[in-house]
């Protein structure tokens, strides 16, 4: 069959119904759980997490034949799919091992140093971590393309089904999938092995804030699986992907797709009224807005009264791709969007500063450096409520953004904050440090790689890393893919290449590699450090209070990070020695939320005189750190949750008053 894009004449066709949306996903409507034991045939023994830290509330209710139950992709939902979560069999070898025995269970879709997985233990770059369990495929999905479907997986995964490889993918933060059909079993258990192989912090992968060696701001390493693992069929026609764009002053919303089609099909896509009742899910979409046909990937469509998105109003409009061929729909997509628009804002009279403006007016972006680490799953939020619930109380605290800090979240995180209404500056995961105590734990070569300078209080005096290509060719294709899988999310705003020169490498070159994989969005060159002048913004860190060393007038400045007050609450830090905050630890709550208000009114004086953003440091405890607004284990919020956002909010207010 011939595959191309669609080249067809544009047509409208009215709709006769709306269809049901359902984006909570995890019900038997939209979903089949699978069941099937690991490949041993023994009955599983009972799950417990591992080791002596603090534990979430949540955990308490995994079910461990069934975690993380939820559709895991949000913005393109299909009716059949089957989630592979649960126990599977584990193993951690030679790194050139071929083949492994079972040595225990872990539970997916945790990692294998976390917790939640029962496991608890490390591996080093020499070693192969493996994983392996059955499945049965329902008779009727057999004339189906079979898709098998990777959340995350850090770093290497190795992919085997019934024995045959499957494929191979690189990379710790972005989704991939595996078309497996031909090398499944006509009936029966089908087998499925994964092995993966993760240097951490001893090679050149992005990684964060993983490292062998945990102290400061260097947290427990991450390997292996640790987001969904699941199953879809697909006609070989299907849709793949899609984006869209907005543009506010025209009326109109551009949707991309990417869909394997014949020339014998139509590919078209729907726009419906959304608003509220669509966006908390299981409920049934508006009215069509417009309906049209994609051509060459691409669709324009006019929306009458839009509805704009924004933290005080996130509205959503649904969407449905459909791939029609004589008549019959062969494929169909649920999805949703949000029209917004994120651009920069220069004042009038004499200062002329530039800020920060979403759908055309000037806001303040005020939120906190979000780790989005879990004292009992690591990456892994131990539920989908445990996940919202970082980013409901974020809100409830009175900010309107996020800084998701060297880490990528599951897709469901961002849907959350498209929902709820949170904007969002999305880190790149950093493949450096240049820490003496983390060095030394490296090979020479890798140790040496890092080692640069970092300029943090001024222009001049950062230096590159000196990286082979290689690296550099690596860091390109995870950040495209990052980029490619999260840029349908209409929360993000900001993309960030670089933090405080960690790994950082030609930094022009990466800015405009950014713009080329999404124009629609600001990109922040290097946060904290090492500018180039490029990029739309210069963002400097300094702790404990916030203040800007210097100013550029050609770019949107901000205070990229700030803050970090220490506070314990006894009985919920992580089992650490150190328990520390950048401005040391405080001996109450009213100590810590005195300082912290008078923060503000030092960050409210930064914006009379051009600051355009703030990042607070932090939303939670992280292992060592004591310096969050609410504890590691999200038991406690450490100060009043009132008084923190009616001060926050005044923050966000004063651009508005000065501008008026």
């Amino acid at each position: 069959m011939k595959t191309l894009v669609v080249t067809v004449i544009s047509l409208f066709i009215p709709l006769l119904s709306a269809p049901v949306f359902s984006m909570g996903g995890g019900n038997s409507q939209t979903s089949l759980t699978d069941t099937g034991d690991a490949v041993s045939g023994d009955i599983a023994p009972e799950w417990t997490p591992t080791g002596d830290n603090i534990r979430t509330r949540w955990a308490e209710k995994i079910d461990p034949h069934n975690p993380l139950p939820e559709y895991p992709r949000p913005q393109m939902i299909r009716e059949k799919w089957m989630n592979l979560n649960g126990q599977w069999n584990y193993g951690i070898t030679d790194a050139s091992a071929s083949d492994f025995e079972p040595e225990g269970k872990i539970l997916v879709p945790f990692a294998v140093e976390s917790s939640l997985s029962g496991v608890g233990k490390r591996i080093s770059k020499d070693d192969a971590l493996w994983y392996e369990r059955t499945f049965t495929l329902p008779e009727a999905w057999r004339e189906d393309r079979i898709l098998l479907h990777f959340g995350a997986v850090d770093w290497q995964a190795e992919v085997f089904v019934n024995g045959y490889p499957a494929g191979l993918h690189t990379g710790g933060y972005d989704p991939f999938s595996f078309d497996i059909t031909p090398y499944l079993k006509k009936s029966g258990q089908q087998t499925l092995r994964v092995k993966v192989k993760d240097a951490t912090d001893n090679s050149f992968q992005p990684r964060g804030k993983q490292c062998i060696i945990n102290d400061g701001i260097w947290y427990t390493p991450v390997s292996g699986i640790w987001q969904t693992v699941w199953i879809e069929p697909v006609p070989l026609c299907h849709v793949r992907s899609y984006y869209t764009e907005s543009d506010i002053s025209d009326s109109t919303l551009t949707v991309y797709a990417d869909a394997a089609v014949s020339d014998r099909d139509i590919l078209t896509v729907t726009l419906y009224e959304g608003g509220v009742g669509y966006s908390a899910g299981n409920r049934m979409a508006g009215a069509a807005v417009a309906r049209t046909e994609i051509r060459n990937g691409k669709a324009v469509i006019r929306v009458p009264d839009m509805k704009l998105w924004s933290p005080d109003s996130p509205y959503l409009y649904a969407l449905s791709f459909e791939i029609v061929r004589n008549g019959k729909v062969i494929d169909r997509v649920q999805g949703y969007t949000a029209i917004r628009e994120i651009s920069v804002y220069q004042e009038d009279g004499l200062h002329r500063y530039k800020r920060l403006a979403l759908n055309g007016k000037p806001l303040f972006q005020f939120g906190p450096l979000d780790q989005g680490w879990w004292p009992d799953g690591l990456y892994t939020a131990p539920s989908d409520e445990a996940l919202k619930f970082d980013i409901e109380t974020t809100k409830s605290l009175g900010f309107n953004m996020i800084r998701k800090h060297i880490k990528v979240e599951p897709a469901r995180w961002y849907w959350w904050c498209d929902v709820l209404g949170m904007m969002v500056w999305q880190d790149m995961p950093c493949i450096g440090d240049f820490w003496k105590a983390q060095s030394e734990a490296r090979d020479p070569e890798i140790a040496a790689a890092m080692s640069n300078v970092w300029a943090e209080g001024s222009l001049l005096g950062g230096t590159d890393c000196d990286i082979p290509e290689r690296w550099k060719d690596n860091f390109r294709k995870e950040w495209k893919s990052i980029v490619g899988a999260l840029k349908s999310f209409q929360c993000i705003v900001v993309w960030v290449p670089f933090n405080e020169g960690w790994g950082q490498f030609d930094t022009e070159e990466i800015v405009e590699f950014t713009r080329s994989l999404d124009s629609s969005r600001l990109v922040n060159e290097a946060s904290g450090g090492n500018f180039s002048l490029c990029g739309d913004i210069i963002d400097i860190h300094n702790y404990p209070a916030p203040t800007q060393k210097f100013f550029e007038r050609n770019f949107v400045n901000v205070v990229g990070e700030y803050g970090g007050i220490g506070y314990v609450v006894p009985g919920h830090t992580w089992n650490r020695a150190e328990q520390w905050g950048y401005d040391g630890v405080k001996t109450s709550a009213e100590e810590l939320m005195s300082q912290y208000e008078s923060y503000l009114e030092e960050l409210k004086a930064l914006i009379r005189t051009g600051c355009a953003a703030a990042v607070y440091t932090q939303t939670t405890d992280v292992e060592g750190e004591v310096n969050g607004l609410i504890t590691y284990d999200r038991a406690v919020v450490k100060a009043d949750m009132n008084r923190i956002s009616s001060a926050n909010k005044a923050v966000i207010k004063t651009l508005e008053e000065e501008l008026n």
